[in-house]
């Protein structure tokens, strides 16, 4: 066999792992890589698209985004020290929403580790707690196991990062390359054995509830289980709630989708959930956003959860009975032991709870009559503008409450959404990941004026590769969620939270960015005609309220059904 250098190996190794599209920036300890790499983008080899980000957060966020669409995983190749470390923040994004990515950082020569070498920092030390599995590749011969097995890792069961520490002499190092295929590791069982006692001991709980309801997560979509929930649901009846996370793994039209779970979901949703006697519990994990007050939280329900991940049984919240498995196979095998069912006058019970919302909420915040640009109406009116067919990604914020809450979700993996860590900056590059993750649907970023300008660098990256990210900027020219906090909890001091921001238009236009400004109700419709007939990238830029509100609310430390529908601050 030729021998080849262990960076051309990476490729072949990245190759077969179906890779196509890789999100990052060189250095000094990743050229070796870079090298290779330039065949196998640029030259005879071309297996690859290299975007080149401009900082490399927005390398791991563009992964993430690219692997929450596409149900792939994402790749991110950064050079060592800085270049890694600014990694770490999507890390441990991914880690919190169980996302895989592979992160392939450089590192400085095995023969000076240790010696605080330029740009050297131990990698696998600092990103363990906040990995899936993270490991230093010493050896070219190395190279096809780590990379098969990282993949392995960040995609079964539940999905999360992976972080390859890549030597340099590594990566120069020649030898006769053999392809690895790692399907099996003793030590990691990515999917629990179904235990048909409890699927058993759920179905008879189910049969006899008199009001079930189902709280829908992520695990859904990561398990491919949106088929098996919706004939787990319809078979019994069962009204649902979503988390954010789990928004479009039901559809919104869905007669049994009865709204969002947690402090901003739906009025009914969570009222109700203090009602239920069976709570089922789906790829989802108590978070404290959904479950308000836990010494509250649904006590005369009986609780089912099914997750793959057995260290989430009981880590919030008590279980009745507890299915570990992927859900794609626990949910059609309770389904086969329920009765058909009908629980109508249950289900009625959420009408008139629903209806008040629309009245005192969701009408004022979608139609006003007069007065400034709201939030809500931006939100709802580009969601009709696209048939309810786009893919939404939000920043973090007020804008990532309000987009949720009035976008509708037709699709499948139609959300990519910071909700675990809250990461500011997330939007814009995940957006950018997510159109080459579903290149064939239009992809609409949400974002508020301080999200924004944590990322706004990467204008260069959609101006050099005309990325057709749709950009919603939400200007109220705050923090409005720290603000309406401390508006609520801090007796109006508004501390450092007014935002002076720059004249987004002109920086748009620095990018050739196409723009528009908005300020005017009867502007809007026609504002969101051009940004989604524009081909590529396009910024619109609302001028909303400043003192605009996300409503309604359940306030930290109490209730879920404690919730406020108008928030008075």
């Amino acid at each position: 066999m030729n021998k080849i250098t262990g960076a051309e190996a990476l490729m072949l190794s990245l190759k077969a792992e179906g890779v196509e599209t890789i999100f990052g920036y060189p250095g000094g300890s990743i050229m070796p890589t870079y090298d290779a790499l330039y065949d196998y983008t640029i030259g005879e080899k071309k297996s690859f698209e290299h975007i080149l980000v401009r900082h490399e957060q927005a390398a791991t966020h563009a992964a993430e985004g690219y692997a929450r669409v596409s149900g792939r995983v994402g790749v991110t190749l950064v050079t060592s020290g800085p270049g890694v470390t600014n990694t770490l923040t999507g890390v441990a994004d991914a880690m919190m929403d169980s996302t895989p990515i592979v992160v392939i950082a450089g590192q400085v020569a095995t023969s000076v580790l240790g010696s605080d070498a330029f740009q050297e920092v131990d990698l696998v030390s600092v990103s363990q707690p906040i990995t899936k599995w993270a490991y230093q590749i010493r050896r070219a011969e190395d190279i096809a196991w780590a990379v098969s097995r990282a993949f392995f890792i960040a995609k079964s069961g539940r999905p999360g990062p992976v972080v390859l520490d890549f030597t340099k002499n590594a990566q120069t190092q020649l030898f006769e390359y053999k392809p690895t295929k790692v399907d099996f590791i003793r030590s990691y069982i990515p999917s629990p054995e179904l235990d048909m006692d409890a699927v058993r001991a759920a179905a008879q709980l189910i049969n006899s509830a008199k009001k079930p309801m189902a709280l829908v997560g992520q695990g859904v979509e990561l398990g491919d289980a949106q088929n098996e929930l919706k004939a787990f649901l319809e078979k019994a009846d069962i009204p649902a709630g979503r988390t954010l996370m789990g928004l479009s793994a039901l559809p919104s039209n869905h007669p049994l989708n009865m709204g969002m779970l947690g402090m901003h979901g739906s009025y009914a949703v969570n009222l109700k959930e203090q009602e239920a006697d069976v709570l089922i519990a789906v790829g989802m994990r108590f978070s404290d956003r959904v479950t308000g007050n836990l010494e509250r939280y649904a006590k005369q329900a009986k609780i089912i959860h099914l997750d793959i991940d057995p260290s989430e049984i009981d880590k919030n919240v008590k279980t009745t009975v507890a299915v570990v498995a992927d859900c794609k196979i626990s949910l059609p095998a309770i389904t086969a032991l329920l009765d058909e069912a009908d629980h109508t006058e249950w289900k009625d019970s959420f009408i008139p709870l629903r209806e008040k919302e629309i009245k005192n909420v969701i009408t004022p915040a979608t139609k006003p009559a007069s007065g400034p640009l709201l939030m809500g109406e931006v939100a709802h009116y580009v969601a009709e503008a696209t048939d309810n067919e786009a893919i939404l990604v939000t920043d973090v914020g007020q804008n990532q409450l309000m987009s949720a809450r009035y976008f509708k979700y037709h699709k499948s993996r139609s959300i990519a959404t910071s909700g675990g860590l809250g990461t500011m900056g997330y939007g814009l590059p995940a957006a950018m990941g997510a159109t080459y993750g579903a290149p064939g649907r239009t992809v609409c970023c949400f974002m508020g004026d301080g999200g924004l300008q944590m990322m706004i660098q990467e204008f260069g990256t959609i101006m050099e590769h005309q990325i057709p990210v749709k950009m919603i900027l939400l200007n109220n020219n705050f923090l409005g969620n720290v603000r309406q906090w401390q508006d609520m909890f801090f007796h109006h001091k508004r501390s450092f939270t007014p935002m002076c921001n720059p004249d987004f238009g002109l920086v748009a236009k620095a990018y050739d960015i196409p723009y528009r400004r908005v300020e005017d109700r009867a502007d809007l419709s026609a504002a969101i005609n051009e940004m989604l007939t524009t081909k590529g990238p396009f910024l619109l830029e609302a001028i909303i309220k400043p003192d605009a509100n996300v409503e309604p609310m359940t306030a930290p430390g109490q209730a879920v059904d404690e919730m406020m529908l108008n928030v008075e601050c």
